[in-house]
């Protein structure tokens, strides 16, 4: 009886997993930037990990486990390093901002005013 619900429920979530993927993948192909890629692609690395913890719970072993270790942290590296370029590429070209400009002296110096008497 348990076997027949574990068994259910593992083919209800490969078939979830199965649609995940195509439309991810889809994302992937269309996405309208970069960005939306990338994410697509961590979601893609989230779904093979999920797969690998479908294989451990199918055929009731542990092997897959380092896989799925190793997976995770290079999405979460390949994360972490697209979106500190992500936001160095946003503050060198942005849109609305006016552009610095250095301090002139005697104008734009900071002022004191609660210690002076």
């Amino acid at each position: 009886m348990v076997g027949t619900i574990v068994t259910a429920m593992v083919a209800v979530s490969a078939v979830m997993l199965s649609i995940a993927a195509v439309l991810t993948v889809s994302r992937m192909s269309r996405g309208p930037s970069s960005l939306d890629r990338v994410v697509a692609a961590d979601v893609l690395v989230a779904i093979v990990i999920a797969t690998a913890a479908l294989d451990i719970i199918i055929n009731d072993h542990s092997t897959t486990l380092p896989v799925m270790l190793v997976l995770s942290l290079l999405g979460f590296a390949g994360s972490v390093s697209i979106a500190r370029f992500v936001a160095d590429r946003d503050s060198a070209t942005r849109w609305n901002a006016e552009p610095e400009r250095p301090p002139v002296p005697g104008r734009d110096a900071p002022t004191d005013d609660e210690g002076s008497p």
